[in-house]
């Protein structure tokens, strides 16, 4: 029942969230549905963005701003979201008729939001953004429809690596990066051993509820395609529970269980301010981390006397198989089908996703095309780590519209705590899979 309740609701969402407006007037490319508009004299649009951008590139988003201000004449309201409960929050936003003007979304996120008709059709004026030829596979896939039409723009990407503090690991004799698993360990061992007099220490900090990781060392052994389930004609299989992928999890569970203290019943969404305070001498996270964790911004609870004892390695596979293979994620942005302006919000999108922002992005996190992958590689030792992991095997969630943050991802994150915990990975996984199987598939 949980599919057709979920189609219920998505066909509801469609009839409250009408197809998109065109922008009333001033100069403006139109598209199959969408519009660019540069008229915005007297005009203030409102953008959701997440908190990473304010913590980690501001000067890609008071950029953007300013040139779309110059542009248009029109003032950027930037309102700062948070990951946690964000689809409830916007849902709420786009039925009230409250919808921002240009919207980010994770990349996990945009099928839902097509299927239910509450994005404008940005196909009729794709070619206008930058780079549109080259975008990333997974994250233009994610924000177009079964048909192929483009619905959302990818904004960045992002695979988790190894971060780890120079300085505590050269304290115990480790002075050059990992390459291989079981070097890694070793190094771990070290770091651990010349800290065991040291109260609430972790070696490795990794949070029980990160799913993203626990789901890697699974593919690592199972394979990248199919993660989590896997579509035949139509119907939804589960493969959390194959012999291959629970080798994976184990392995996860116990090197866990080996370097990590504390965290099994929480998420990833705090590691970063946690690592600042000096007590975590590894964490496994998006590229950008780094800078988060010595983040000087207000608010942003990072430690600037770390920005120099920063390192930053693809996690070698657990497997032997090169590097781990990650989620390749991320962001798209788009215009909401309710927005008061959408014209204007999706110049702003053309204008924060163009060549000139997303090579200033490229400081900090993957841009969004194959184009500029280069200029990635070439700001640090760190870029060249992730992108390193991002040409490597990569996976991806099942990318159907029900797909459910809410219930999915929970029920990920609740099997993968209780396992960091010493539950079986069996058991737990199966459960996990009853859930996300009947949400796809419905029963």
């Amino acid at each position: 029942m949980k599919r057709k309740i979920a189609a219920a609701a998505a066909i509801a969402t469609a009839t409250v969230l009408s197809a998109a407006a065109c922008s009333s007037s001033g100069t403006s490319t139109t598209g199959a549905q969408g519009t660019l508009s540069t008229d915005g004299k007297g005009k203030t649009i409102t953008v959701w963005l997440q908190q990473d951008a304010e913590k980690g590139w501001m000067d890609v988003v008071k950029s953007a701003e300013d040139q779309f201000t110059k542009e248009t004449g029109a003032k950027v309201s930037i309102q700062w979201q948070t990951w946690p409960n964000y689809s409830v929050k916007l849902d709420t936003a786009l039925l009230s008729g409250n919808a921002p003007d240009a919207v980010e979304f994770g990349n996990t996120q945009t099928a839902k939001y097509i299927a239910a008709g509450a994005l404008v059709d940005l196909t009729g004026v794709k070619s206008k953004f930058s780079n549109s030829g080259s975008w990333l596979d997974s994250l233009a896939a994610s924000g177009q429809s079964p048909q192929g039409k483009t619905y959302a723009v990818p904004y960045y990407a992002g695979v988790r690596t190894l971060i780890y503090r120079k300085d505590i690991f050269a304290a115990a004799g480790v002075t050059t990066p990992p390459t291989t698993f079981a070097e890694l360990k070793a190094d771990l061992d070290k770091v651990k051993a010349k800290n065991a007099g040291k109260s609430g220490f972790s070696t490795l900090y990794l949070p029980g509820k990160d799913w993203y990781v626990a789901t890697a060392f699974g593919a690592d052994t199972y394979g990248t395609d199919g993660v989590i389930a896997n579509q035949t004609n139509g119907s939804w299989a589960g493969t959390l529970t194959e012999p291959n992928f629970i080798k994976g999890v184990k392995t996860w569970q116990q090197f866990q269980q080996d370097y990590s203290v504390g965290g099994t019943t929480v998420d990833e969404s705090n590691q970063d301010q946690l690592m600042a305070k000096g007590n975590i001498a590894a964490i496994v996270g998006l590229g950008y981390e780094a800078s988060t964790v010595s983040s000087n911004a207000p608010g942003a609870g990072g430690n600037p006397a770390l920005a120099d004892k920063l390192a930053t390695v693809a996690l070698p596979s657990a497997s032997g198989n090169g590097t781990m293979p990650q989620m390749l994620g991320g962001s798209d942005m788009a215009v909401p089908s309710k927005a008061k302006n959408p014209g204007l919000g999706a110049e702003f999108v053309r204008i924060f996703t163009d060549t000139q922002r997303q090579t200033m992005l490229a400081k900090y996190a993957i841009p969004n095309n194959k184009t500029l992958m280069s200029k990635y590689e070439s700001v640090s030792p760190g870029n060249q780590a992730s992108g390193q992991a991002a040409s490597g095997k990569t996976w991806f969630i099942p990318n159907s519209q029900f797909w459910s943050q809410a219930s999915d991802e929970t029920a990920l994150q609740n099997a993968y705590s209780a396992i960091a915990g010493g539950a079986d990975p069996q058991k737990s996984l199966a459960t996990a899979q009853t859930t996300i199987l009947g949400d796809l598939n419905g029963s």
